[in-house]
């Protein structure tokens, strides 16, 4: 009689969660370029809108937001994607391509003169910008408000491009000084709370957002099976 016991049994298959592996890669946060970069490009460009810089040298200070502020934004838009925050790789991304796209038409017309145009493209971005910030405001309230911030200066930048008169410009130029005090403190805050492991400077997270930084790890992996890059359709 031949020997059953020799003979190899079959095995249950192998599960999904048994053969799949989930590698993270750890990078350094995105969201300091991000706000240096915003807060800078804002502040700069109140200078002109309060005239303080000279209108014959508005095509030089547009030319150095494009160079600075532009990549910068995007490059921190693309890594917040890579570190798996949609939120803030979109607001990033946006705001990277409407400097670039202000900044061209700037450019190409003539200094100081309101651009109907522009004044549409400002207006249609307010809301969407505001969005973001809603969506943001659940677990990132600092950043939200700067969301917010923007859009206001979008919204009063578009109403002087609209032919309302010089003091929606003003405001607009004030509203920037305002954004880059506020990105300088926000960018600082998020350095040394990478640097540290920990929250130093108040950050206000919520939610999600404080787990991530007082969770452990498996609280922040356990819904990754269930993100974009993962599960099998956005």
């Amino acid at each position: 009689m031949p020997d059953d016991s020799a003979t190899p049994q079959p095995t249950e298959p192998l599960t999904t969660d048994a053969v799949t592996r989930i590698v993270l890669r750890p990078i350094a946060s995105p969201l300091p370029l991000g706000f240096f970069a915003l807060g800078m490009g804002s502040a700069v460009l109140s200078t002109l809108q309060l005239g303080w810089v000279p209108l014959a040298q508005s095509s030089v200070l547009l030319l150095l937001l494009l160079i600075f502020v532009v990549p910068l934004q995007f490059i921190a838009g693309l890594f917040a994607f890579v570190a798996r925050d949609a939120g803030a790789a979109t607001a990033l991304l946006l705001l990277s391509a409407a400097w670039a796209g202000t900044s061209v038409t700037s450019l190409n017309s003539p200094p100081g003169e309101p651009l109907v145009a522009q004044a549409v493209f400002l207006l249609a971005l307010v809301p969407f910008v505001l969005a973001l910030a809603g969506a943001s405001a659940q677990s990132k309230p600092l950043f939200a408000v700067l969301l917010c911030l923007t859009a206001v200066r979008f919204g009063l930048t578009g109403l002087y491009e609209a032919g309302l008169g010089n003091a929606p410009q003003v405001a607009a130029g004030w509203s920037g000084i305002g954004i880059g005090a506020y990105a300088l403190y926000s960018g600082l805050a998020l350095l040394v709370e990478d640097g540290k492991q920990r929250t130093v400077l108040p950050l206000f997270r919520r939610g999600a957002a404080r787990t991530s930084i007082e969770g452990g790890l498996r609280e922040q992996l356990t819904a990754a099976q269930q993100e974009a890059g993962v599960r099998h359709q956005l």
